[in-house]
């Protein structure tokens, strides 16, 4: 019986790649799927939104580093790429996902890398749940608009969703100074830099390049 259910297991997984393979808006990502998920081939389940949304596991790995040992919000945290990463060195992780199918899927995946006991999944809309949230960072890696995001030469803060980056900024500001954003690699940095300005008092910022293998991917921004 267990034979019969591995090669059924085979036979599913080896249909669900063919289709990755044969969908030409997955297909490319799916060749980096590793650089997504390094633990990919144990079980990993990933939506079509979320093979072009999820932080690249170099870049995640990193990005917790910085908030080693903290208690972080992950405000749009999808099928769980940063989350996992957070879970692995941060004291508590909240992960607010408004679509319920990505929320199965993080949980899934967080229990592939063995960090589903160490964060609390909340389905629902972080604008609407921001009042009552306490945490010493939040990450903000909102909705880019989709792959054709780098089609623009200069990406725009009202471009992000589901609202503008200055009102989200703002509402992010309301739980804690210590914010860092995941944005795209043709982001119009002076609008970057205006969030730190215009908040009162300043904050300080570090725009860091977030590269996969040496390349630029996106850039993420550390403000406190």
């Amino acid at each position: 019986m267990l034979v019969i259910d591995v090669i059924l297991s085979g036979r599913r997984n080896s249909s669900i790649e063919k289709e990755h393979c044969m969908n030409p808006k997955i297909c490319k990502y799916w060749i980096q799927r590793y650089n997504l998920f390094s633990k990919y081939d144990q079980g990993i389940e990933i939506d079509e939104e979320g093979w072009y949304s999820v932080t690249p596991e170099e870049i995640a790995i990193k990005q917790a580093e910085r908030c080693r040992g903290k208690m972080v919000i992950d405000c749009f945290s999808g099928v769980g790429g940063n989350t996992i990463q957070f879970a692995k060195v941060c004291s508590s992780v909240v992960a607010i996902e408004i679509d319920p199918v990505k929320v199965e899927f993080a949980m899934n995946n967080a229990m592939v890398y063995g960090v589903a006991n160490r964060v609390d999944f909340i389905v629902g809309d972080f604008i609407q749940l921001a009042p009552s949230l306490k945490g010493d960072v939040l990450f903000l890696s909102p909705p880019w608009g989709g792959p054709m995001y780098n089609k623009v030469e200069s990406y725009k803060m009202d471009m992000l969703k589901p609202r503008d980056g200055y009102s989200l900024f703002k509402i992010a500001q309301s739980i804690t100074p210590n914010i860092i954003m995941f944005l795209p690699r043709n982001v119009d940095l002076a609008q970057v830099e205006e969030l730190a300005w215009l908040s009162s008092p300043p904050l300080t910022l570090e725009i860091e390049e977030s590269c996969v293998g040496g390349r630029m991917k996106a850039i993420t921004a550390y403000f406190s």
